[in-house]
């Protein structure tokens, strides 16, 4: 128990002599503040200070007075007095560690020079400072832009399969590719040409690659890809037990990555006639409406050779999905019906939300907008400026949704540390207690770089505040070979090691929808996804930006 109840005014007190007082601790100050059982941005060499009701028995100090650290081990403090010895002074020999929690208890095994035994113990918890140092050289926001696409994008580049050319899952997968990371990652290489990483030959020789691979080794289902793949045969890896055939989902993530590269890579030569030829027949060998399972209004997320529609999940919004339903619109062979959209995806409108949260409205979805990713997936290649359809005006929603994340990160309700407006974002990723959808009514503490990097086209300038503490200030923690790890959590000082292809794909395109619009303006020039958009009644504009 601490106690904590002195005026400044009670410093200037006469001091009680040794007499039949009560030993009660009057007031605790760390760095001259007080009032409180938890002292964040403590320094690492701070200066705690503990007044008494009367004069401390020095003999009983050492074995009363603890600071411990987050394992329990104990840390040499320095001992001083002052005002007659009723004020005792704690410093600790050496420098703590940065950003880490210590634990000072006081007991009763304390007395005084009458000896009286401390009458409340005390117990408080310091949390040190981050470093704020920067870890790298100041640039140009512009050439830090730059250098993290690069950085990120050797994850699809130096990391990529040796066979298949797909993606891996994560950068601990060996064989293991994904089918959407894959999309996401074609998507990256476009970006790579443009800023010169790579050539332009050489993007186009591994994009046909995949398609080779996709056509030629992979198993599908009615044209469909599983989740995950073995990048050497391609043959289905199982996401899990009954998940070992058609993923819908990621099916679409990989044709809108797809899709984008056949609407680049347009000169007439062999490479590049080859790889558009090869795309649009993957393209139209999907069966869409198969998946609507005995022709409901609703598309259906997965089917096994082994458990058939067993998963029974079907697609409906508001979520990442928003893709799907477009490209099951979109085909030239296999497309839905608009009642799909409307009854299946939109719920006939009751996906719809409508609620303010934090002085923004959220036309769809959950509550706080669910995890960033919803953000950020679809749109990769759909561009919501100025999308609309009856339920939402897409740009709202997406900057709505990444402004409401960003503001519940820098109020910080959990009081999680670290979180501010430097430091904010919060999506599906890893996290020192696994996996998760991470949101603001799923906060466990992990902010992810890809949530707030990826939302730079809605929040601008709060992504770029959070790109630079990212790389200046815990750049020594998460810039490594591919761009920023996955994911960390400063409350629990935990960093992650690895990468995923999910989150780094994002980053490279949405900071480059950012810059130029590349990919929006590719993708929404696609004639058959401006049919699809038609037909579901959206209103879109097809100009480059």
């Amino acid at each position: 128990m601490l106690l904590i109840g002195c005026s400044d005014g009670e410093k200037n007190d006469p001091v009680p002599q040794p007499s039949d007082v009560p030993l009660t601790c009057q007031m605790l100050t760390v760095n001259g503040l007080s009032g409180t059982s938890q002292y964040k941005e403590v320094s690492r060499d701070p200066v705690i200070e503990l007044f008494f009701s009367t004069v401390v028995d020095h003999s009983t100090v050492s074995q009363a007075i603890k600071l411990t650290d987050k394992d329990n081990r104990p840390i040499t403090l320095t001992f001083s007095y002052g005002k007659n010895d009723s004020l005792l002074v704690l410093r600790p020999t050496g420098l703590l560690d940065w950003l880490s929690k210590y634990t000072l208890t006081v007991s009763s095994d304390l007395r005084s020079q009458s000896g009286y035994s401390l009458a409340m113990p005390v117990s408080i918890s310091l949390i040190t400072a981050l470093d704020s140092t920067d870890k790298y050289s100041i640039v140009a926001d512009e050439e830090l832009l730059t250098l993290v696409q690069k950085q990120t994008f050797r994850y699809f580049w130096d990391f990529g399969h040796p066979v298949s050319g797909m993606a891996r899952e994560r950068s601990t997968s060996g064989d293991v590719v994904t089918t959407g990371g894959t999309g996401f990652g074609i998507m990256a290489m476009l970006v790579a040409v443009e800023r010169g990483f790579i050539a332009r030959a050489e993007a186009a020789d591994r994009v046909l690659t995949i398609a080779r691979f996709l056509k030629n080794d992979c198993t599908s289902y009615h044209g469909a890809f599983a989740h995950w793949i073995n990048g050497a045969t391609g043959k289905t890896q199982p996401f899990s037990e009954k998940d070992n055939g058609a993923d819908l989902v990621e099916t679409s993530f990989l044709f809108q990555g797809l899709l984008t590269a056949r609407q680049y890579f347009t000169e007439n030569h062999a490479t590049e006639s080859e790889l558009r030829s090869l795309i649009s027949e993957l393209w139209e060998a999907v069966e869409w409406n198969w998946f609507c399972r005995d022709n409901e209004d609703v598309l259906y997320w997965h089917w096994s050779p082994d458990y058939g529609w067993a998963m029974n999940h079907q697609i409906r919004g508001w979520n990442e999905c928003l893709i799907t339903y477009v490209m099951a619109a979109s085909s030239p062979t296999y497309p839905i019906d608009k009642k799909v959209y409307d009854q299946g995806w939109a719920r006939n409108g009751a996906m719809k939300n409508g609620g303010i949260y934090y002085g923004y409205t959220l036309p769809l979805g959950e509550a706080y907008g669910g995890p960033l990713f919803f953000t950020h997936y679809s749109f990769l290649g759909l561009n919501p400026k100025g999308l609309k359809d009856k339920y939402a005006d897409y740009w709202e929603q997406n900057a709505s949704h990444a402004s409401m994340n960003y503001e519940y990160c820098r109020r910080n309700p959990s009081g999680n540390y670290g979180y501010s407006n430097d430091c904010w974002g919060l999506t599906a990723s890893d996290g020192n207690g696994g996996y998760s959808a991470h949101s603001p009514t799923n906060d466990k503490g992990v902010i992810a770089p890809t949530a707030a990097l990826s939302s730079m086209p809605y929040t601008p300038e709060e992504s770029m505040v959070a790109l630079r503490f990212f790389y200046y200030k815990l750049g020594d923690k998460l810039w490594k070979d591919y761009g920023f790890v996955d994911a960390f959590n400063l409350t629990a000082k935990w960093y992650d090691s690895q990468f995923l292809a999910i989150d780094q794909g994002p980053i490279i395109v949405m900071i480059e929808n950012y810059r130029t619009g590349l990919l929006w303006n590719l993708f929404m020039d696609c004639p058959e996804i401006q049919a699809g958009l038609s037909k579901l009644e959206f209103e879109y504009s097809n100009c480059n930006l």
